[in-house]
């Protein structure tokens, strides 16, 4: 009997083992999550980009004649202002052409002289066959021979006059190619760049040959930061928005300034037509109050404020998840409808201990975190990661706080 009754007793116990084994097998299972609250901060929206620093006005002085250089006055980085000499070219041969046509306009006025003596004889002699042909002294014959040499000496006499003009015309091109052998600076600034040397032959540019740039000058005292952004960015860039702008060669300052110019079309670039790149767009940033030590082509960025916002409702961005749009019952998603219109966007709220997904309206993008304009209020707890955790979550899953997570804080 007392074998009977432990025999029995140990079928329980065997029997309560295995009940309390397949509940808990069947117990769920909590999801280790990150949980933040959601609070008000601030928020600031930043674009970012990189360029390099140019200065406002910049100058390439070329030749527009072709000429040997016989005299430099400036030296790179010597300060000029403007109307300063620069250079010189050889000016012989346009001194002769300018000596030449002076003295053709000479030879052509006295020729003027002549037509015009010419034709006052011939006017005359005119008026006297008239007259004599008037009284029936001469034939008409007579009359129109008169009539044709005055008209062939007003021909002639207009023939030199354009002769002159044509000649002055000459002289004047001849001129300003003379002028053109002497380079002043155009403006205040730096001779950042000077490529030739005296003695050397300044070349003229064509149509695919670019002319020799013989040196350039630039206004140091505007500097800018020309940077490229991003095709998605630039929508949000504004004139007048305020940016920092970091210079490699100066790591430790942090230069101010404003956007003032934003391009209207995407900056040119050859690539393979295999390779698909994005597209960008040039940005200006003018500096409030450059270093005298900026130079140009020196390696910039630039964090551009787009947007400002004080104590706005923030989740991280981490928290962020897209679901798919469920059809209603009996109703099912259009088919015209492609993927991101058959998404929301959203996050997971802990409402004890169990999820809930809520649609949210976006505002502004910080670093970190970002502006929810409708569907939330502060001091909700939120799911804010980790990724792999968010990819599983469903309304109703069940959640557990990261220990180390929370240990962490």
């Amino acid at each position: 009997m007392k074998k009977r009754t432990i025999l029995i007793l140990a079928v329980l116990a065997v029997v309560a083992l295995v009940v309390v084994l397949k509940v808990s097998s069947n117990r769920e299972k909590p999801v280790n999550v990150n949980i933040e609250k959601v609070r008000r901060t601030d928020l600031t929206s930043v674009i970012s980009a990189s360029g390099e620093v140019r200065p406002k006005k910049n100058v390439d002085i070329s030749a527009h004649v072709p000429g040997r250089i016989i005299k430099i006055g400036v030296e790179e980085g010597q300060e000029v202002k403007a109307g300063d000499f620069l250079l010189k070219l050889d000016s012989t041969q346009y001194e002769a052409n300018a000596e030449r046509d002076r003295a053709g306009i000479q030879t052509f006025k006295a020729e003027l002289i002549k037509a015009d003596m010419a034709l006052q004889q011939n006017k005359s002699f005119y008026e006297r066959q008239k007259n004599l042909f008037d009284n029936g002294l001469i034939s008409k014959d007579q009359l129109e021979q008169a009539k044709t040499q005055l008209d062939i000496s007003e021909a002639n006499h207009r023939a030199v006059r354009y002769q002159i003009e044509q000649a002055q015309a000459s002289l004047k091109s001849t001129l300003d190619n003379l002028s053109k052998t002497v380079f002043s600076a155009p403006i205040d600034g730096v001779i950042t760049s000077l490529r030739v040397e005296e003695g050397e032959v300044a070349i003229i540019g064509t149509m695919n040959n670019p002319g020799t740039v013989l040196l350039s000058i630039a206004d140091l005292s505007v500097m800018e930061a020309e940077v490229e952004v991003d095709e998605t960015d630039v929508v949000g860039v504004r004139l007048g928005q305020v940016a920092d702008v970091r210079v490699d060669a100066f790591p430790a300052q942090v230069f101010k300034g404003k956007v003032t110019e934003i391009g209207s079309s995407a900056l040119v670039k050859t690539v393979s037509a295999a390779v698909q790149e994005s597209k960008d767009f040039k940005v200006v940033i003018t500096l409030d109050d450059p270093s005298k030590l900026l130079k140009p082509g020196l390696s910039a960025s630039a964090d551009i404020i787009a947007a400002e916002k004080k104590q706005v409702l923030a989740v991280p961005i981490s928290a962020l998840v897209l679901k798919d749009v469920q059809a209603a019952p009996g109703g099912t998603v259009e088919p015209s409808k492609n993927r991101q219109d058959a998404e929301e966007e959203g996050l997971y709220l802990v409402e004890k201990e169990r999820t809930k997904f809520v649609p949210v309206r976006k505002g502004i993008m910080g670093e970190l975190m970002i502006e929810v304009v409708s569907g939330l209020t502060e001091g909700q707890e939120i799911v804010a990661g980790p990724y792999d955790a968010l990819r599983q979550l469903k309304d109703g899953t069940l959640v557990r706080a990261d220990v180390k997570k929370e240990a962490g804080k």
